[in-house]
């Protein structure tokens, strides 16, 4: 249903309206307020009548608008499958958990979401994603998930996406789809996906300007230009944020564009062009062994290799840049860092058949570029992406019954051609001779279609299938050099995979307080090109022997809300791994650092936790309590790991030991308030207890890393509408480790070692190891001001 006012009418605005209430599905939910971090078993229907309320221009004083006559107008609600799935797990975050804070990172925006846990990645804002432990074993990026942004893919064909491209400035909230969901979003989802919705032009409805500034030289500059009619909506965002860090080596400059816009051609037809593009230019420090983090966690009095502190990281380049001897060198020696950029275009034509059936065809062009010297050598080359996707929604009828019927298609491609050269001691990150070449392809071709049944008024029940051919072919190039020759080495990769994903789901609302779900899905996953070549060493060679990860997942869920004073959801889990990707570390004296197996079989089983509660609504109506827990368990039930020392070789059972990397328990509590009247209109202020238990960062279960215990303040202010011009004003100061604990915010899995006598070296030996540790920030202080025109 939707409303339209008189006013509306003139000039054959009603059929605007339709047209607008028939926009693509992220227009439409981003337009709807919804509970935070509320968890979605079914879709609604769209408030239109709150969308269009929300999308006009405040005024400027406090009298009441006058009250338009309505007329009614029955349509259909246009939110397509894939954009809200019935029956799977999801929780999503709105722009009112993150817009009053620093908000830097994607880490801000998804903190309230139960089941999503993060860690520092390489870089200021690579931000690893972990959703039921899906990236806790990688250093960087988004792995093992569909990412997309308004409905455009960002994650590219080799399973890759990061989150250099996010500033949380430019966006309205994000949904998590978690558990097995290959059926509808192809490769790489073993572990759910993730849509990121960016603000509506019409609800800024002007311009926002705003800067960030805090501790350690931070400063984002932004700005927001949004604009929107029944015709078009415009949303044109950039930002520029730059510091020093609170490591040495690790001062960054990362800009981002992001546009979308939307156009209504006909009432029938819209198009929506999505563009976004960062470059992120960052030095950075190396990840530490626990020992050195423990002796020295900020990285002081590192700056010189030769005469560096205790607890100091360094890596041995090669004195010629070819062979032969190695000198120590620090990573501000050396001259570590990245220089990425990250390019994406996207377009998508919705055409509606009629009121049932719609039809959505897109086309997205996705490049990144990387310069980056990281360790012992520089990693180079463009990665070019191609992605085609198409589908079909129907919204009909079996008897009485609504039928909701979907399939789509897709095809992406990649090509790329990267060069890897070896760092030399003259610093400044200068290369040597070549290490290693790759060049080749991976294209990726997909099916899907799924049926929504609501067979009662209380039931509805799903069936989908999804599957993917994948093609890879490679070539990898390595270089040996000796005093007066050189030698080659080939490795040549090239597979093919056909996976397949079932689902089906059932959902039940017994009554307006409760609605229970159930669902099974599978997933799966495909190896990149990247890990195809490196070895267990962590130098670049064959391994080429590595087979798809697939997974089988059972959830068991529900949702209590007796009012609108209390939400709860809580999700049980319980998913089967076969031939689960583990990537480990090296250390930092390897070429590629990180070494990837698969794991023949493990288990994963959790429960997720969500709830916000208002205790007070009629005395304290701005009081509100927010709560979310996760509890990951993950071992390996057929997993034989052989370690290697000389000429001796071992095996061990590696069953039943915990899967390392993954933080069994986190937590994330907050206590808010905001003044709705009086006096203090306006004010609010909210504090936030981070806690993450300790976890173990080795296959054989003997190191662990401890956990720990942030503290947050935050206050911030919204003059109310009676002072005027200052009514457009923002503001908003934060302490982030109010306590200033010293905390592990990113830590990769390292590698077992064996001894000369044939036994597993204890924890002393594993605490030397390399490659895993990045400290978090000390206590920082963060202060902001945004204003409108």
């Amino acid at each position: 249903m939707i409303r339209i006012t008189k006013d509306a009418r003139r000039g054959g605005a009603i059929v605007g309206a339709l047209a607008l209430a028939m926009l693509q599905p992220d227009f439409a939910r981003a337009s709807t307020a919804r509970p935070p971090s509320r968890s979605t078993h079914a879709a609604p229907a769209v408030p239109a009548r709150r969308a269009q309320q929300k999308s006009k221009p405040r005024l400027q004083s406090d009298r009441p608008a006058p009250r338009p006559e309505e007329i009614t107008v029955n349509g259909v609600d246009r939110l397509s499958v894939a954009a809200r799935p019935t029956g799977q797990t999801t929780y999503s975050a709105e722009r009112s958990d993150f817009a009053n804070r620093s908000a830097q990172t994607v880490a801000d925006m998804m903190a309230t979401i139960p089941g999503v846990t993060v860690m520092q990645g390489n870089g200021p804002r690579d931000t690893v994603i972990s959703v039921r432990g899906s990236g806790a074993r990688q250093s960087y990026g988004l792995k093992n998930l569909s990412v997309t942004e308004d409905g455009f893919p960002v994650t590219q064909p080799d399973g890759t996406a990061r989150a250099d491209l996010i500033d949380p400035h430019a966006y309205a909230g994000v949904d998590v789809f978690q558990g097995p969901a290959s059926s509808l979003y192809g490769n790489y989802a073993i572990n759910g996906a993730i849509n990121f919705r960016t603000r509506n032009g019409a609800d800024v409805h002007g311009v926002e300007l705003g800067s960030d500034f805090g501790s350690f030289g931070m400063i984002n500059n932004y700005v927001t230009l949004g604009a929107g009619n029944r015709r078009y909506d415009l949303m044109l965002f950039g930002s520029d944020v730059r510091g020093n860090g609170f490591i040495p080596n690790n001062a960054y400059a990362t800009s981002t564009e992001n546009m979308r816009l939307r156009v209504v051609l006909t009432p029938a037809d819209r198009l929506v062009l999505k563009v976004i593009n960062n470059v992120t230019d960052t030095f950075l420090p190396l990840r530490l062994s626990l020992s050195q983090y423990l002796a020295n966690p900020y990285q002081q009095g590192c700056a010189n290799a030769a005469s560096a502190s205790n607890g100091c990281a360094s890596v041995n380049l090669l004195s010629n840049g070819r062979y032969g001897a190695t000198r120590a060198t620090s990573p501000q020696q050396a001259g570590l860092g990245r220089f990425d950029r990250r390019t994406i275009v996207g377009l998508r034509w919705e055409h509606d058949f009629n009121a049932q059936t719609q039809w959505r065809t897109q086309f997205t062009y996705d490049q990144r570029h990387v310069d980056q010297p990281t360790s012992t050598t520089a990693f180079v080359g463009p990665f070019n992406s191609y992605n085609v996707q198409t589908d079909l929604t129907n919204r009909g009828h079996i008897g009485a019954t609504p039928l909701t019927s979907f399939v789509g298609a897709n095809f992406d491609y990649m090509d790329y051609g990267y060069q890897v050269y070896n760092l030399t001691p003259q610093g400044g990150a200068t290369r040597g001779a070549l290490n290693s070449t790759s060049y080749g392809h991976q294209f990726n071709i997909g099916l899907r279609f799924q049926e929504d049944w609501k067979f009662a008024p209380k039931w509805r029940a799903v069936v989908g299938l999804g599957g993917t051919y994948s093609d890879i072919g490679a070539v990898e190039t390595l270089y040996a050099y000796g005093a007066s020759s050189r030698s080659l080495q080939y490795v040549t990769a090239n597979r093919y995979f056909f996976n397949l994903a079932p689902e089906a789901s059932l959902v039940y609302a017994p009554s307006k307080a409760w609605t229970l779900h159930t669902r099974v899905g599978t997933a799966y996953a495909t190896p990149s090109y990247s890990s195809f070549f490196v070895t267990r060493q962590g130098n670049y060679g064959n391994n080429t022997s590595l087979k798809s990860e697939t997974s089988l997942g059972f959830d068991l869920g529900a949702e209590w809300r007796p009012s609108a004073d209390i939400d709860v959801q809580a999700t049980g889990f319980y998913e089967f791994y076969h031939n689960e990707f583990v990537s480990q570390s090296a250390g930092v004296n390897t070429a590629a650092g990180s070494y990837t197996f698969n794991a023949p079989a493990s288990e994963h089983r959790g429960v997720e936790l969500g709830a916000t509660w208002c205790p007070l609504r009629t005395r304290m109506p701005g009081l509100q309590f927010k709560l979310s827990y996760t509890y990951d368990n993950q071992i390996y039930t057929n997993y034989m790991e052989t370690l290697t020392s000389g000429a001796v070789s071992r095996s061990f059972s590696r069953k039943g030991r915990y899967i390392p990397g993954v933080a069994p328990h986190f937590l994330n509590a907050r206590v808010m308030y905001d003044q709705p009247d009086g006096v203090f209109e306006g004010l609010g202020a909210f504090a936030e207890v981070a806690w993450r238990s300790d976890m173990w960062i080795d296959n054989a279960n003997i190191l662990k890393v401890p956990g720990y215990a942030l503290l947050s303040l935050e206050v911030h202010y919204d003059p109310p509408a009676r002072f005027g011009w200052a009514h457009r004003l923002h503001s908003y100061f934060e302490v982030q480790n109010v306590t200033n604990q010293i905390y592990a915010a990113g830590a990769t899995v390292i590698a077992d070692s064996l001894l000369s006598s044939g036994r597993q070296a204890g924890a002393a030996t594993l605490a030397g190891k390399t490659g895993s540790i990045y400290a978090g920030s000390p206590r920082a202080f963060m202060g902001g001001v945004r204003v409108r025109f």
